[in-house]
């Protein structure tokens, strides 16, 4: 899966047991913002039936692709596409023009490459989960080959080492459909989401400070959309991410959007993960969660994304700003209204 800020590969143990802890094994879970969609997979993979929801377009893709996307039925005929979409030689155009060359994110190789097998995914017209899954091994095979520190806010003033390498398509890790049932992706925002999806338990990963995820990953939102965006800066981002604000990104409006989402879910017990960099305390989301539900809480000490240690730099190699501190406590709040066992919490 690709590089990701905030991703929860190294908890998903103690993610799986939480939700194990207030969700029937085969039940319902509502990843509510499901990013990269590697929660939604895990939980998939364990047996549930799992809604996996995300505004933006990349992650729609990905959850289409990881959690509704069955390997039964998708496995075979995308590994087919994926073999002659690789053949394919390179088309640059606008897409190498912007991130090739007047930005620097792909070796302009690799972005021909990208181009071409992109186009010729648009002209497939494919079923929506196949052309899902044939956008997840694009996606992943360029991130493989990128030039960043792995967010897309700026790019390394020399190529990368992983630059140079060609580019190549992998068939994604598809899952056969659960007994539990069919798995679904959603692209909704979340007050919405949360309203329309009824569920055993819902698995709430917010965006917790000042940076969105389409400004960290806009050049992703642009390979899925396709639409050759308005852009601005020098990292070349699309206009949108200037315009479209989420509260969840702003101090004041975090924690009335979380309240607001939290009162809208349809569910008898969440996971709530969260970090201690974010814009609410642990104290606070206590406060939210406690007059409804029992409450458990677990702190889980967590190294910070590689760019932390790397630092951020401009195109003229300089870094901008300072290395912080390179942990933080991944808070992991298990709430139901029926108790909760799960004797290793700490509250």
């Amino acid at each position: 899966m690709i590089k990701y800020i905030g991703s929860k590969r190294a908890l998903l143990g103690q993610i799986l047991e939480a939700v194990g802890a207030v969700a029937p094994r085969g039940g319902r879970v509502l990843d509510l913002f499901s990013g990269t969609a590697r929660v939604g997979h895990a939980l998939k993979a364990a047996g549930y039936a799992v809604t996996a929801n995300d505004h933006n377009a990349y992650a729609h893709a990905l959850g289409t692709c990881y959690v509704q996307a069955d390997a039964e039925r998708w496995a075979a005929p995308a590994a087919r596409l994926l073999e002659d979409l690789q053949r394919l030689p390179p088309r640059p155009g606008w897409f190498t023009e912007t991130y090739s060359q007047q930005a620097r994110y792909f070796h302009p190789d690799n972005g021909g490459k990208i181009e071409a097998i992109r186009e010729a995914i648009a002209g497939l017209h494919a079923e929506p989960e196949l052309e899902a899954v044939l956008l997840t091994a694009l996606l992943e095979a360029a991130d493989r080959v990128d030039s960043t520190a792995g967010l897309q806010m700026a790019y390394m003033k020399r190529w990368a080492r992983r630059a140079s390498n060609p580019l190549m398509l992998r068939l994604p890790a598809l899952l056969a459909r659960p007994a539990a049932g069919p798995c679904r992706a959603l692209r909704a925002e979340a007050e919405v989401a949360a309203a329309e999806v009824a569920c055993d338990v819902a698995y709430l990963d917010p965006p917790y400070n000042q940076h969105s995820y389409l400004g960290n990953y806009h050049v992703w939102e642009t390979l899925v959309r396709w639409d050759q965006p308005a852009v601005y800066g020098i990292a070349m981002k699309r206009a949108e991410c200037r315009e479209r604000r989420s509260a969840f990104n702003s101090r004041p409006g975090i924690g009335p959007a979380l309240a607001r989402t939290i009162a809208a879910l349809r569910c008898r017990a969440m996971v709530v993960s969260f970090s201690d960099e974010g814009f609410l305390d642990r104290t606070a989301l206590e406060a939210l969660l406690r007059p409804r539900f029992h409450l458990r809480v677990i702190a889980i000490p967590h190294e910070r994304y590689v760019g932390a240690k790397i630092g951020i730099h401009n195109p003229r190699g300089e870094k901008v700003g300072t290395v912080g501190r390179l942990t933080n406590t991944e808070y992991l709040f298990i709430a139901s209204e029926a108790p909760i066992a799960l004797p290793q919490a700490a509250e």
